[in-house]
Parts: C-alpha cells; structure tokens; sequence
C-alpha cells in the first residue's frame, strides 16, 4: 500500500481561542481538559513532524483511521497507555511521562 503525502490543514490556535474565549463557560471548560488538549496537541505535532496521515498511523497500530481521529481528539476520549504507545511507536517517537508536584 503505498503511503499517503501528508498536508496539514492550517490551523491558527491563537485565533481560535480568541474567538471560543468570548462564549460563556469555554474557559472554565478548556481549562478542565489542560492536560487532555496537551496530548493531544503533542500527538498531532509528532505525527505532523513525521509527515503522516491518520491513514497511516492506523495502519502501523493495526487499527482503524476513525479510532486514530478519536485518540487525537481532546476530551472526548482518554486514550489508554497501550494505544498511546502504539501510536507513538507509530509516528517514530517515545513516550515520557511525568508527574509534577503541585504549585
């Protein structure tokens, strides 16, 4: 199967959360899910960085390209330690993980 040429589609954050941050309860909101939308940013940028697609990911986990799309999507869905460590070994990259004390 021959690999897909990955495009990314632009995406400017800042704006977004511009805009979103004028409806009510979007802050209380996204800051919940902090930790989840920085996973899913870091899984994003790796697979970006590694030029696939979701098709392609999905094929080196030996899963399906709409179960990849609900890995990188925040809040929705929290990925298991076994799925994030395939998708990662899956866009060329390891996992680290740490534990911050509280400020």
């Amino acid at each position: 199967m021959a690999e897909l040429k990955y495009q990314p589609v632009r995406h400017d954050h800042d704006a977004f959360l511009k805009k979103a941050s004028k409806r009510r309860g979007f802050k209380a909101a996204y800051e919940a899910l902090a930790v989840e939308y920085a996973v899913a940013n870091q899984m994003l940028a790796a697979r970006a960085r590694a030029g696939l697609t979701q098709e392609v990911v999905a094929s080196r986990m030996g899963t399906t390209k709409s179960a990849v799309s609900r890995l990188e999507s925040a809040g929705k869905h929290a990925p298991s330690l076994t799925s994030l460590k395939k998708y990662a070994a899956a866009v060329g990259c390891d996992i680290e993980i740490r534990l911050v004390p509280q400020r």
